[in-house]
């Protein structure tokens, strides 16, 4: 399997967004803290247009920005669970609240813990209950909540 590195800091919404995405997939990565006060070398040349995190490298391929980095896990690895609702309408729904907590997440001052583990990744709560298809992703599956509670800590 190529290797999978995940550049970023753990308080960024963003960040957890795509670790998240990871965990859930199955998909083995490497996590590379950055000082965003004195930006490493490998995070500009990743990233040289605007030099921020998260940025996903795999195989030496860098993927930026937290949204397209959840586009390109699904479509690089499109087995189970899917990230977004099959149905049409639900995943439009699914990007309207998405977009919204991200203008949420964007204005306000409160860099806590709480803010990035919740509005960041409500996407995948709204995954599982809009998805009606998957029975075995309902969020009260023992096993969904146990993942949850892992992904948390």
């Amino acid at each position: 399997m190529t290797e999978v590195k995940l550049h970023g800091v753990l308080l960024s919404p963003y960040v957890y967004r795509v670790i998240w995405a990871l965990k859930l997939k199955g998909v083995p990565y490497e996590f590379v803290a950055e000082d965003l006060s004195n930006k490493s070398d490998l995070l500009l040349k990743y990233n040289p247009v605007y030099k921020k995190i998260p940025v996903l490298v795999h195989g030496e391929k860098p993927v930026s920005e937290s949204m397209v980095i959840l586009e390109y896990i699904e479509e690089m690895w499109p087995q189970n669970p899917s990230l977004m609702p099959n149905d049409p309408y639900d995943r439009a729904l699914a990007r309207f609240w998405i977009k919204f907590i991200e203008d949420k997440v964007r204005t306000t001052t409160l860099a806590i813990p709480f803010i990035n583990i919740f509005f960041s990744n409500l996407f995948i709560y709204l995954r599982f209950r809009l998805d009606h298809e998957n029975k075995e992703l309902h969020p009260l599956n023992p096993q969904l909540l146990s993942l949850l509670l892992e992904l948390g800590s």
